[in-house]
């Protein structure tokens, strides 16, 4: 989440008598992330998230992240329920952006992890996955292996002002990528971006999911990947055993892996780090110096993407 597009109150307050969520009292904006401008409202009714859809996120694209938090709703998955206005519309226009506003989720990010909040999110991560097989719509991932060279390419000029020989390291492991990309293995809706601040707890118990913005259909597994390289190293870069092993537990108590997808960890690690090493890179360099946003540091997924250039063997994530 993050502030790109501000509004005034008058604006946001005639945007409002188009939703029967109670007359607003207060608003702020929300610095974290990276992609949408975020606006927590507080209104009569209560508290809700007001999501204004900058440039970078496709309009098309829209009418899928909705209805899949939809979906996950009423499925029992717990997550922001889209809040349609007087019309039946869960899409407006505010400050010439596409504009959606969804529930609240009670509930906090946490900043250190532990074992049990890993099993919980792989338990929840699972639930996720098979929730969402009756989903009627599909949107293809906009950032797979294909295009994280392209990707790159855009701020290859200046990567290594960022930390020396960085343009090395992520040329030899895309060449790497590319020649060993798995194709085959089983696909599914994924969240694609399920970092601590995308995740909730409340009262030591997972409480939900939120940001769909990147969800897409790409393999379940690479879903898996992406949440043990944001989850299971600690704070100062090392690999976390213990939590890793909780996560694929919790993980596959639900939903088991194949053969092949074990096999295929090491692989969809590498590419998970590579892939966030990338889209943060690019932000680092180019997020408008006007916008109210953290970048998020680039130089962690460095840590990660040499700790994966070691490992051969999946057993040695502590998935059997």
């Amino acid at each position: 989440m993050a502030v790109y597009t501000h509004i005034d109150d008058e604006e946001l307050i005639t945007f409002l008598k188009g939703y029967e969520i109670g007359d607003l009292l207060s608003f702020k904006g929300i610095a974290e992330g990276v992609e949408n401008s975020n606006y927590l409202l507080h209104t009569s009714a209560g508290y809700f998230i007001l999501t204004l859809y900058e440039k970078r996120v496709n309009a098309d694209d829209l009418p899928f992240f909705i209805g899949l938090m939809d979906h996950l709703y009423k499925n029992g998955i717990s997550c922001p329920e889209p809040v349609r206005n007087k019309s039946g519309e869960a899409l407006g226009t505010l400050s010439g952006r596409p504009a959606a506003i969804v529930t609240f989720l009670d509930g906090l990010s946490i900043s250190h992890s532990s074992p049990h909040h890993c099993e919980m999110l792989g338990d929840g991560v699972a639930k996720m996955h098979l929730a969402a097989k009756g989903f009627a719509l599909s949107r293809k991932n906009s950032l797979t292996m294909k295009d994280w060279r392209p990707l790159y390419e855009l701020s290859a000029g200046e990567v290594d002002t960022i930390e020396p020989g960085l343009g090395h390291l992520i040329e030899g492991e895309l060449n790497h990528l590319e020649n060993n990309w798995p194709t085959s293995l089983p696909t599914g809706i994924i969240h694609a971006d399920l970092f601590p601040d995308n995740v909730f707890f409340l009262k030591g118990e997972l409480s939900g999911f939120i940001d769909f913005y990147f969800s897409c259909n790409d393999m379940l597994a690479y879903d898996a990947a992406i949440c043990i390289n944001a989850w299971c190293f600690d704070d100062d870069g090392q690999y976390n055993q213990r939590k890793a092993e909780s996560f694929l537990l919790g993980y596959q108590n639900i939903r088991k892996f194949s053969d092949e997808e074990k096999q295929a960890l090491p692989i969809l690690l590498r590419g998970a780090a590579i892939r966030f090493l990338l889209t943060r890179v690019y932000d680092c360099l180019n997020v408008p110096k006007s916008a109210v946003v953290v970048p998020k540091d680039p130089i962690e997924y460095i840590t990660r993407v040499k700790f994966h250039q070691t490992i051969t063997n999946f057993r040695a994530y502590g998935v059997y």
